[in-house]
C-alpha cells in the first residue's frame, strides 16, 4: 500500500472552541498520510461539525482513528462524540477479537449516555461516520446518518456507507409510531423535523429513530488509493 489519505471536507470545531481551516499528518512508519480541510457552509446557525483525525498506539497495535460528527440543533452532541465515541469503542473487551460487535455496542452505549445527559447536552443530535485503520491493514467503517465514507481502490470509487434517509427506512419509522413528511420543496423528514432516520441524541424523536450503525470492513492493499470522509455538505 502506498498511501491511504483521510479527508474531512466539512467545517469543524475542535474541543475548546478553537477552529482550524486545514491539517495533516501521517503514521509512525510514514507510509500513510492523512489530511483534513474545513470549509464553512452558508448556513446561518453556528457551526456544529466536529472531527477526529489521528494515529495512536494501543496494546502494541497502531490505530488510525478518523471521524466526522455532523451535529444539528447545537454542537454539544457532536462535541461529546468527538471526546467519547472512539474511547468507548476501544474500551470494549472484545475489540481486538471482534471489532464489528464492539463498534456496534459502543455506538449504542454512547447514544444511551447522550440521552441520559440530555439535560446538559440539550435536545440536539448528530450523525457520525467513523473509520478505524488497524495496523495499516484492516479498515473498519461505521456510520449513523448521512455522512459518507468513499474509498478509491484501483481508481474505482466504492461507497463504504449507506445514507440513512427517512424514505428509505419509512416502514421502520411508521412501525414505531412515527411518520415521514414529504412537503413540497423540502426533503423527507422524520415527524416533519429530522432529515435522517438514524442519529445520536435527538431525545424527543428517539422513539422513532435508530442509532445502530451500518458497518463495513475491508483489507487495505496496494490497490487502495484514498479514503474520503465527509458530511452531506460535500456530497449534495
Amino acid at each position: 500500500m502506498g498511501r491511504l489519505c483521510c479527508f474531512n471536507s466539512s467545517y469543524s470545531k475542535l474541543v475548546g472552541g478553537r477552529s482550524s481551516s486545514a491539517g495533516k499528518g501521517r503514521n509512525h512508519e510514514d507510509l500513510i498520510k492523512f489530511g483534513f480541510n474545513l470549509v464553512k457552509g452558508k448556513a446561518n446557525h453556528p457551526m456544529e461539525d466536529y472531527h477526529v483525525a489521528k494515529f495512536m498506539q494501543s496494546q502494541g497495535h497502531e490505530l488510525g482513528l478518523f471521524a466526522i460528527y455532523d451535529g444539528h440543533l447545537g454542537e454539544s452532541v457532536p462535541a461529546y462524540l468527538q471526546r467519547n465515541l472512539f474511547s468507548n469503542i476501544l474500551k470494549e473487551e472484545e475489540f481486538w477479537a471482534d471489532p464489528r460487535r464492539s463498534i456496534s455496542k459502543a455506538y449504542e452505549k454512547t447514544d444511551q449516555a447522550i440521552l441520559l445527559q440530555s439535560s446538559v447536552l440539550g435536545r440536539g443530535g448528530s450523525t457520525a461516520v467513523t473509520a478505524i485503520l488497524i495496523n495499516g491493514q484492516r479498515l473498519w467503517v461505521a456510520n449513523v446518518g448521512d455522512s459518507r465514507a468513499v474509498l478509491s481502490s484501483g481508481g474505482q470509487a466504492v461507497q463504504m456507507t449507506t445514507d440513512h434517509e427517512p424514505n428509505t427506512e419509512r416502514g421502520i419509522i411508521e412501525n414505531k409510531g412515527g411518520f415521514v413528511s414529504n412537503m413540497p420543496g423540502d426533503v423527507p423528514r422524520v415527524n416533519g423535523q429530522l432529515a435522517v432516520s438514524r442519529a445520536f441524541g435527538d431525545k424527543s424523536l428517539k422513539s422513532h429513530l435508530r442509532s445502530d450503525p451500518d458497518i463495513q470492513d475491508i483489507t487495505i492493499d496496494v490497490c487502495t488509493d484514498i479514503l474520503i470522509l465527509a458530511s452531506d455538505g460535500l456530497w449534495r
